[in-house]
């Protein structure tokens, strides 16, 4: 099989050095697309310098339009996604490979606790995977993981559902699941970055506190609006029966919430057939199953 490494970069020269070094060593064959994103320092033609074929925006269009630029130019069987700011080893690409020949579409390199770049990112992390465990019924090691390695047949049909900016892997990953696919984690120690980070604590946080909403829109929408709904309806139950035994009368209180609960599910409803309209795409390729065996997700 023909691999295709592509590694989205923006400003990213400090950490590029090692890891295309060590990344060409680790796979001398393979296709190196490193995609620079708007850089201002150098990126692009320092990783031209290093024998990369560099793909450039004239402008940042944002990590998911990266990764999209990177899948379109690349012409490899098999996609293995790294950061650039050198956090993940390519020591570990063999490893993510082996496992993606034992049959799976999809292998995530698994960040352990100890590899996040800090105690709030790693708290919200736990908190993503256990959101995306609960909407897929998979347990979901690493959902927000850079460093990924996919069969090119199987991702190419999801560009489309890809955000230009946060989140990708997030995306993919629900993708891969809802479409039946087969997803597994490898674990891998991730180290720290080098150069200075893109994430900001506020602005970001606000975008992956979206993101949660997203997660579940996107694969399962009845599943988030049916607590939702049950909430409301509850709690114009429990109210009605208050008032009625002490004011022997029906409220208007209890009127809304339980109007509100029928039209949150309803909505739900129809978010549901949308997204089950979103994902129903003749040209998607089936999964492939094993003959005499179903294949575990995780």
């Amino acid at each position: 099989m023909r691999l295709s490494i592509i590694i989205p970069a923006k400003n990213e020269s400090v950490g590029l050095r090692a890891l295309l070094e060590r990344t060409r060593r680790q796979c001398p064959e393979a296709e190196l697309i490193v995609v620079d994103d708007g850089s201002d320092d150098g990126t692009g033609a320092f990783a031209r310098d290093q024998g990369a074929r560099v793909i450039s925006h004239p402008m940042s269009l944002g990590n998911g339009a990266a990764i999209k630029s990177g899948v379109r130019a690349a012409g490899g069987d098999v996609l293995l996604f790294m950061d650039a700011d050198g956090q993940h080893d390519p020591a570990d690409i063999p490893r993510l490979l082996a496992r993606l020949e034992q049959g799976y579409d999809m292998v995530v390199g698994a960040r352990s606790d100890g590899s996040q770049a800090s105690w709030g990112r790693g708290l919200a992390n736990r908190l993503y995977n256990r959101l995306a465990s609960y909407m897929t019924g998979h347990h979901i090691a690493d959902l927000t993981s850079g460093f990924r390695v996919a069969r090119a047949d199987r991702f190419r049909p999801f560009l489309y559902l890809l955000p230009n900016g946060f989140s990708y892997p997030t995306t993919i990953t629900m993708a891969f699941f809802r479409a039946g696919l087969a997803v597994a984690y490898e674990p891998i120690q991730a180290g720290r970055r080098k150069g200075k980070s893109h994430v900001r604590l506020f602005r970001d946080g606000v975008r992956f506190l979206l993101i949660i909403f997203r997660i579940g829109t996107l694969y399962s929408p009845l599943k988030l609006f049916f607590p939702v709904a049950a909430l409301h309806g509850l709690a114009g139950l429990g109210y009605y029966a208050y008032t009625f035994s002490t004011e022997h009368r029906l409220s208007l209180a209890t009127l809304f919430l339980l109007s509100s609960a029928v039209t949150i599910f309803l909505i739900g409803l129809v978010s549901e057939q949308i997204t089950q309209l979103m994902y129903k795409d003749s040209d998607n390729p089936a999964p492939r199953a094993k003959p005499d065996a179903e294949r575990p997700n995780g």
